[in-house]
């Protein structure tokens, strides 16, 4: 899980000589940019989808994406935030038709939701993945991604106003459930 924060936002050399490779087909350097990023891939893919088969899905479908679509890459951010933004997508190609989210309640984002600190990572981790799919995700992408609402709006094709209003709901449903924990 902590693959994720070690993302870099800047382009680095290695991700430079991973593209110049992957842009010559190299296919030693196709497998090493695949095993870089496959298992922070995975585990952003599997929080979405709460799924391991459709995140496996989801990662195969994402490094044919990358791997077609690298010419694309304009190296304005890292190689890891593109393909992160890929696999953020495709996940939600897979829930879109599944699920849609709460309309915008005007305020209603705005008030602070506490949680009790006594509780284990594991514990907080299946309450997460049992939140419905658009409350979990932008949660995740929020949270624990650290996008800014705009962001999301952008990448989930929603309203800054849902991306906020999903925040909430997603806080308030962590809350409700964890109140009823005897500690």
């Amino acid at each position: 899980m902590e693959e994720l924060a070690t993302i870099s936002v800047y382009i680095t050399d290695e991700d430079i000589r991973l593209i110049d490779g992957c842009l010559q087909n190299v296919r030693s350097v196709q497998k090493e940019l695949y095993y870089k990023y496959c298992n922070a891939m995975f585990t952003l893919a599997y929080r979405i989808l709460k799924d391991e088969d459709e995140a496996n899905d989801v990662i195969q479908d994402v490094f044919i994406q990358v791997f077609k679509k690298i010419k694309q890459f304009r190296r304005e951010s890292s190689l890891g935030a593109w393909i992160k933004r890929i696999v953020i997508r495709t996940a939600m190609k897979r829930v879109s038709m599944q699920e849609r989210y709460v309309p915008f309640e005007e305020n209603l984002h705005d008030k602070k939701v506490y949680l009790n600190t006594n509780i284990d990572g594991k514990f907080i981790e299946k309450i997460i993945l049992d939140l419905p799919t658009g409350f979990r995700t932008v949660f995740i992408l929020a949270e624990i991604e650290g996008y800014k609402h705009k962001e999301i709006a952008e990448i989930l094709n929603i309203s800054e106003g849902t991306s906020k209003s999903q925040l909430y709901y997603a806080k308030k449903m962590l809350k409700e459930r964890l109140q009823h924990i005897e500690f």
